[in-house]
C-alpha cells in the first residue's frame, strides 16, 4: 500500500508547538497550498490541508518558520477520530509530516541571513542524499562545477569537458545501426 502526501504551500499561522505528558514535541499547523487553476473570477483558491509533526523534527519545524513561510513537505495521510465534549464523533483527516524543507531564505520573509536548512523526521523514514524537494540533504553538497569535474579550474575553463555532447568542432560520425530505433 502507498500513502505519500507532496505538499508545498505557506504556513496560515505560527506552528502550535506542545509537549505530550510523556516529554515528545509535537506542532501543529495548517498549509495553504494553493490550486493549479483559477476560479470562474480568475482568482487562485487555496486548500488548507491540516499537519502534524513530531518530536526535534517539530521544535526545529517551529523554531525555523512562522506565518507566511514557504514549505515543502512529505509525509502521510492519517485519520483519526475523537469524542468531543457535547458527545458527538469529531473525524480529523491531517498529514504527518515525516520530512520537511524550507523553500525560501530568511531574508525573504524579513529575518536576517539565509537558510537551506530541511530535516527528516524521527520515525525511521529512509532518508537518501536529496529530499524529495531536491535539494541537497542536510550535511551533502554537490560538487561544484557539475558532475564532478575537475573543482581546481574556473567554471569557463572547464565547461566543455564537463559537457557530453561537446564536439569540439569535429563532426559526430552516427551511423543507423547506433541508433536505438
Amino acid at each position: 500500500m502507498i500513502n505519500r502526501a507532496v505538499l508545498t504551500g505557506r504556513l496560515t499561522r505560527d506552528v502550535d508547538l506542545r509537549y505530550t505528558p510523556s516529554g515528545a514535541a509535537v506542532g501543529n499547523f495548517t498549509l495553504a497550498v494553493d490550486r493549479q487553476f483559477t476560479n470562474q473570477n480568475n482568482e487562485r483558491e487555496a486548500d488548507f490541508i491540516n499537519c502534524v509533526i513530531w518530536r526535534k523534527s517539530a521544535e526545529n519545524f517551529a523554531n525555523f518558520t512562522h506565518k507566511g513561510s514557504l514549505v515543502g513537505i512529505e509525509g502521510r495521510i492519517q485519520t483519526r477520530n475523537y469524542e468531543n465534549q457535547q458527545g458527538q464523533r469529531v473525524y480529523v483527516t491531517e498529514v504527518v509530516v515525516e520530512n520537511f524543507a524550507l523553500l525560501e531564505p530568511r531574508s525573504a520573509s524579513g529575518n536576517a541571513g539565509g537558510n537551506n536548512f530541511s530535516a527528516p523526521n524521527d520515525n525511521n523514514a529512509p532518508q537518501g542524499d536529496t529530499n524529495p524537494f531536491g535539494a541537497p540533504a542536510q550535511g551533502n553538497s554537490a560538487p561544484a562545477g557539475g558532475f564532478g569535474g575537475n573543482q581546481n579550474q574556473p567554471a569557463a575553463d572547464n565547461s566543455n569537458q564537463n559537457d557530453p555532447f561537446a564536439n569540439n568542432g569535429q563532426s559526430i560520425d552516427i551511423s543507423d545501426d547506433d541508433l536505438p530505433f
